[in-house]
């Protein structure tokens, strides 16, 4: 097992060659519910073909970028902002 960090995005999580993923599934996914990351690795150049991750890290809420305005615009929709589904799709 290796260690990858990636630094501009913060990921730190231990690298598994596919053979050894097979061998310590069932330690790996206890290490899971606890939180750790695993990377899969495969073939002769260890290609990183897969990641597993905690289910609470995977369900996080995810912020949508702007495309193109990223950094160049934003929105808020108040708290009090009410229309109705049939006003959305006469507008």
């Amino acid at each position: 097992m290796t260690t990858c960090q990636e630094t501009d995005k913060v990921m730190i999580m231990n690298l598994l060659q596919v053979g050894e993923f097979k061998a310590k599934f069932s330690e790996v996914l206890q290490q899971v519910q606890q939180g750790v990351s695993f990377g899969i690795t495969f073939g002769k150049d260890k290609k990183k073909v897969a990641v597993v991750v905690p289910y609470k890290k995977y369900a996080q809420k995810m912020k949508f970028k702007l495309g193109l305005l990223e950094g160049k615009a934003s929105f808020k929709i108040h708290e009090n902002f009410k229309m109705t589904d049939e006003e959305f799709l006469n507008s």
